[in-house]
C-alpha cells in the first residue's frame, strides 16, 4: 500500500515538474533575465556594495542582510548535499551545468522577487511589515487574479513543511548511528530522532522572525565557512583529479551520445533540482524579504539577487566537486545524503562525523526560515489568530516525514513547489514592467551607486 502511494505521487510529481517547470523557472527566468538587461550580471557589484552599506532606520523587523541571512539559511540546506547527490545520480555530471544556468537566471528571478516584495508590502496594526507573492498579487494586480494569490498560500503552507529536510537529516543520522552500532527497530529510531528535531525547531520558530533572523545571521556563516574548508581539503587532496570534474560537468552537459531525449532529460534534473535548492521563481524569498526594514524596492531586490550565487552558484558547486572526486554517483534509485556522507568518509578521516555535523546544521537553519513561510500563508488564508496553530502543524510534521520514505518525500516537495512556482513566476512577467521602471528610477538617482542607502 505505501509503495503504491509513493509511486502515486512520484509519478505525479514527474508530471508536474518536469518540461512544465522546467518552462517556467528557466524559460520565464531567461525572459526576466533579457528584459531587465542581464540585472543579474550587471549590478553584481551594485548588490554587493548593497550589502555592505549600511542601511538606514525604516519599518521592518530585520534588516535587508538579515533577510538575506535568512532566505540563505532556507536553501542552504539538504538541497545543497542531498539535492546535487540526487542530480548526479539521476541526470550525471552534466546535470550540474544546468544547476549553475538556473543560479545565473535565478539571480535575476529574485532580483524581480525582492524588488516586488518591498513595493507592494503592507504594514500590519503594529506597525511591522509583510509582503510575498500573494500580496504582489493582491496590491499589484486586478481582482480577477486573486485566485492565483490564494493557489500561492495554498501551495506555500505544504510546500514550506521541510518535507525533505526532515526526511534526509533523519535518514543522515540513521546512516552516522549505524556506524556505532547496529539498528534493530529503524522506524522506531526515526521517529525518536524526529521528536528530536522537532523539539529543536520549536524553540527556535516560536520567538517569530526576529529570533529565526538572529539565528541565521549566526549559523550561516559558520555552517558555509566550515563546508567550504572540508571541500577544500578533498580538492586539495585530489588536485589531479579537479580538471577532470569540469571536463565531465561540461561535456555532459550537452552530450548527444544518448539522444536528444537524454540532453533534455539532464536539463530536467538539474533546473528541477535548482528549484529546490535556491527558490528563485518560487516565492518564499519575497515573503522574508518583504518585512526587510529596507524603504527602497531596488536595494532589496539588489540583495535579494545574491541569494542564488551563494546557494546554487557557490555551496552546490562545492557539493558537487567533492562528490565527483570521491563519491559513488553511480547508484540505481533516488539516493541523497547516504552518497555525500559515504564520499566525505571516504574522502577525510572522520569526515562523514563532520558533515553530519554541518548537515545539522543546513537542515535546522532551513527549518527555522521555512516555517516562518509557511506561517505568512497561513496568516493570508486564515488571519493571525488562527494561523498561530499551524507553527504547531508545521512541528508535528517534521516526526511525519522524518520517517516517510524518500522516494515520497521528494515527490512531495517537489509538487507543491511547482504550484507556488507557476503563480510567482507568472506575477514576475506580467508585473516586470513595474520593476524596471522602479530600476531605472533608482539607478537614475544614484548614477554613479555612491549612494546606496535607502531613499525615502
Amino acid at each position: 500500500m505505501t509503495a503504491s502511494i509513493s509511486h502515486y505521487i512520484t509519478s505525479i510529481a514527474d508530471a508536474v515538474c518536469g518540461i512544465p517547470l522546467f518552462m517556467v523557472l528557466i524559460g520565464g527566468g531567461i525572459f526576466l533575465f533579457l528584459y531587465s538587461g542581464m540585472v543579474s550580471v550587471r549590478r553584481l557589484p551594485a548588490a554587493i556594495k548593497a550589502l555592505r552599506t549600511k542601511q538606514s532606520a525604516g519599518r521592518g523587523e530585520i534588516s535587508s542582510a538579515q533577510a538575506l541571512a535568512s532566505v540563505v539559511a532556507a536553501t542552504v540546506g539538504m538541497g545543497n548535499i542531498a539535492g546535487v547527490a540526487i542530480a548526479l545520480v539521476m541526470g550525471g555530471p552534466g546535470a550540474i551545468f544546468w544547476m549553475w544556468i538556473s543560479a545565473l537566471v535565478g539571480m535575476c528571478t529574485k532580483y524581480h522577487e525582492g524588488v516586488l516584495a518591498v513595493k507592494y508590502r503592507k504594514i500590519d496594526s503594529e506597525g511591522r511589515p509583510f509582503g510575498g507573492p500573494m500580496y504582489i498579487i493582491r496590491h499589484g494586480m486586478s481582482s480577477r487574479w486573486l485566485p492565483l494569490a490564494s493557489m500561492f498560500a495554498i501551495a506555500g503552507m505544504f510546500g514550506t513543511l521541510c518535507i525533505m529536510n526532515a526526511n534526509q537529516l533523519t535518514e543522515a543520522t540513521v546512516t552516522t548511528i549505524s556506524g556505532f552500532t547496529e539498528i534493530n527497530h529503524i522506524t522506531s529510531v526515526k521517529l525518536i530522532i524526529g521528536i528530536i528535531i522537532a523539539l529543536i525547531v520549536s524553540a527556535v520558530v516560536i520567538g517569530g522572525v526576529k529570533r529565526i533572523a538572529r539565528v541565521a545571521t549566526v549559523l550561516v556563516p559558520f555552517m558555509v565557512g566550515a563546508y567550504f574548508l572540508l571541500v577544500l581539503y578533498i580538492i586539495i587532496t585530489h588536485i589531479s583529479d579537479v580538471p577532470d570534474v569540469f571536463r565531465q560537468i561540461f561535456t555532459e552537459a550537452f552530450s548527444l551520445k544518448a539522444g536528444w531525449g537524454a540532453l533534455i532529460g539532464v536539463a530536467l534534473i538539474g533546473a528541477r533540482r535548482a528549484a529546490l535548492v535556491n527558490d528563485a521563481g518560487v516565492g518564499t524569498a519575497s515573503i522574508m524579504h518583504g518585512t526587510s526594514a529596507c524603504r527602497e524596492p531596488v536595494r532589496e531586490g539588489l540583495v535579494a539577487m545574491l541569494g542564488p550565487a551563494i546557494d546554487s552558484g557557490f555551496v552546490c558547486t562545492l557539493t558537487a566537486i567533492a562528490l565527483l572526486l570521491c563519491g559513488d554517483v553511480t547508484s540505481e534509485g533516488i539516493k541523497g545524503l547516504e552518497i555525500a556522507i559515504n564520499a566525505f568518509g571516504n574522502a577525510i578521516p572522520g569526515g562523514e562525523y563532520m558533515l553530519m555535523a554541518i548537515v545539522t546544521c543546513f537542515a535546522l537553519s532551513s527549518m527555522f526560515s521555512y516555517s516562518f513561510y509557511g506561517h505568512r500563508c497561513a496568516i493570508y488564508l486564515f488571519g493571525e489568530r488562527k494561523a498561530r496553530y499551524y507553527i504547531w502543524f508545521f512541528i508535528v510534521t517534521l516526526v511525519i516525514f522524518a520517517v516517510a520514505p524518500v522516494e515520497t518525500a521528494v515527490g512531495l516537495c517537489d509538487f507543491f513547489y511547482a504550484l507556488m512556482a507557476f503563480p510567482t513566476m507568472l506575477t514576475l512577467i506580467m508585473l516586470r514592467r513595474k520593476v524596471k521602471e522602479e530600476t531605472t528610477r533608482y539607478f537614475s538617482t544614484n548614477q554613479n551607486n555612491d549612494n546606496l542607502t535607502d531613499t525615502e
